[in-house]
């Protein structure tokens, strides 16, 4: 899939600032581990995910198998939207698929106005909302420097 930059500022906090910077290996490995969790708890089918971290470029490496094109970008965004990532490396292996769109929260931004802009309609914002899930657990939960997914309409 390839990758993805995310601003390292927002997102999931899921490990402390101090130990996220400091750029141990033990630091990078425990950051890993809490990012492969988070990822795991999105419930999107992947087998033998690894993922590895890099402290001082705030990279995140993916890798293993997904059953979708759409699972292995969640999976990407799962990683990306998390405090201290500044890109993700998606070398998920995924079946053949149109990639999605992307759009980066700003402030001010709704689901509705992010549909208007993409769908021409802000009655679809439902379709960025599903395309989310479990990411989002509400459509008025977005934030300032979150990355979606746009899937294109079917």
């Amino acid at each position: 899939m390839g990758l993805l930059s995310f601003i390292k500022e927002a997102g999931e906090k899921l490990f402390g600032g101090s130990s996220a910077q400091a750029a141990t290996p033990d630091a990078n490995q425990a950051a890993a581990a809490a990012i492969k969790t988070y990822i795991e708890t999105q419930n999107l089918g992947l087998t033998g995910l690894e993922v590895t971290y890099t402290a001082a470029t705030g990279v995140v490496t993916l890798a293993g198998q997904a059953p979708s094109q759409e699972a292995s970008e969640k999976a990407s965004l799962a990683a990306g939207n998390v405090a201290n990532v500044t890109s993700v490396e998606n070398n998920l292996v995924a079946p053949a698929a149109p990639p999605a769109q992307y759009h980066d929260v700003v402030r001010g931004d709704t689901l509705s106005a992010i549909s208007k802009k993409y769908y021409g309609d802000a009655n679809k914002y439902n379709v960025i909302f599903e395309a989310n899930k479990p990411m989002l657990t509400h459509p008025d939960k977005i934030y300032p420097g979150q990355k979606l997914r746009i899937p294109a309409l079917g």
